[in-house]
C-alpha cells in the first residue's frame, strides 16, 4: 500500500483567484481551498492523498497563531505511520520565514514540502498546479528529507531559500547553496547529498499562548541611519532586535550606539545583511553576535526561538 501524501492548506496566491485570467498582480489571495487545489490537479487523482485547511490567509498576514498550529499539524500527520510525506501550501511573501520556523522546530526526519505559487489559479500563467504536482512528487520520492521548499521545478532546503524577484515565476532560489534536487517530468533528480534534519526545539518550545510570544522587530542600516527607532522599541519593551546591516553586517555610528545601548538593557540583539547573498562573517561581539547565513528575516525567527526557549 502506497505511503499517504497530507496536504496542509494555509491559503496564498497558490489559492487566489481574479476576475480577469490576464490579472495576476490585482487578485485576491486565500480564496480557494486546498481540496480544490488538490482537484485541479488530475496526476493527483487517484493517489492516497488527505487535506486539511489549517488556515485561509495571504501569507504577508502570516502571525504567530498560524505558525503554532501549522507546526502542530505538520507534527500530527508526520508522527503517523501511513503518512510518508506532509506538503504545506502557503504564499510566497512569508514563504522562507515559515519554512526557516518548521524546520528549527520540527527538524522532522519525513519529507515535509512546502510550495506556492506567483500567480493565482485564475491566471493563464498559473503555475500552482505544476508546483503542487512536483511538491507531492517530491514528497513521495522520500529521498530529501526535512523541511524543503519546492518552486518552479528546484526544491531548496528550508534555510537556504530565499525569494529573490516579485513577480517571475522562478522567483525563488537557495542563495549561496544550489537546489537539493529537481523534478523533472514527474521524476527527481537528486543534485547534492539532503542535508541531516537535526534536532528540532520540538512542539513545546512553542508551546505558550502565541499572543504572549516575544516581540521581536527588524530595524535596516542605511545612509544616514539614526538609532531613534532602536530606542523607541526598547521604551515599548521589545525584547529582541534584528539589524539587517549593510555588507558584512556593518552598522552606522548612530545605530550601532543605540543598539548596544538595547542589549546593555536585556534586549538580544542579532546582526544579519541586508544584502541578497553571503553570510555575515565575525560573530565574536557579545553585544552584537551575527546571525551567519541567517536572511534578516530567518535572523528573527531564530530570535525568537531562542527567546521562547529561555
Amino acid at each position: 500500500m502506497q505511503s499517504k501524501i497530507v496536504i496542509l492548506g494555509t491559503g496564498g496566491t497558490i489559492a487566489g483567484t481574479a476576475a480577469s485570467p490576464t490579472d495576476a498582480i490585482g487578485y485576491s489571495a486565500a480564496q480557494l481551498g486546498v481540496a480544490e487545489l488538490v482537484a485541479a490537479v488530475p496526476p493527483l487523482k487517484g493517489l492516497a492523498i488527505e487535506c486539511e485547511q489549517v488556515a485561509q490567509l495571504d501569507s504577508k498576514d502570516m502571525d504567530f497563531a498560524t505558525w503554532q498550529r501549522l507546526a502542530q499539524r505538520a507534527a500530527h500527520h508526520l508522527a503517523r505511520a501511513e503518512v510518508g510525506a506532509v506538503v504545506v501550501t502557503h504564499g510566497t511573501d512569508t514563504l522562507e520565514e515559515s519554512a526557516y520556523f518548521l524546520h528549527r522546530v520540527l527538524a522532522p526526519g519525513k519529507p515535509l514540502v512546502l510550495t506556492a505559487a506567483m500567480r493565482p489559479a485564475t491566471s493563464l500563467q498559473a503555475d500552482g498546479p505544476q508546483n503542487l504536482l512536483d511538491a507531492v512528487t517530491l514528497g513521495r520520492d522520500g529521498r530529501v528529507t526535512g523541511v524543503s521548499v519546492v518552486m518552479a521545478g528546484r526544491a531548496w532546503a528550508a534555510a537556504d531559500t530565499r525569494k529573490r524577484h516579485t513577480y517571475r515565476l522562478d522567483a525563488f532560489d537557495g542563495g549561496d547553496a544550489g537546489p537539493l534536487a529537481v523534478v523533472e517530468a514527474g521524476r527527481v533528480r537528486l543534485l547534492c547529498a539532503t542535508p541531516r534534519a537535526g534536532v528540532g526545539l520540538g512542539l513545546d518550545a512553542i508551546a505558550r499562548d502565541s499572543a504572549t510570544w516575544p516581540r521581536v522587530e527588524i530595524v535596516l542600516n542605511h545612509a544616514g541611519a539614526s538609532g531613534a527607532l532602536v530606542d523607541a522599541l526598547v521604551a515599548q519593551g521589545v525584547a529582541g532586535l534584528v539589524a539587517a546591516g549593510t555588507g558584512n553586517g556593518t552598522l552606522g555610528v548612530a545605530l550601532e550606539g543605540a543598539l548596544r545601548r538595547a542589549a546593555r538593557a536585556g534586549v538580544r540583539v542579532l546582526r544579519a545583511s541586508r544584502c541578497s547573498d553571503g553570510p555575515v562573517l565575525g560573530g565574536n561581539d557579545a553585544e552584537l553576535p551575527a546571525a551567519g547565513p541567517l536572511s534578516a528575516v530567518q535572523a528573527r525567527v531564530e530570535l525568537l526561538l531562542q527567546l521562547l526557549a529561555r
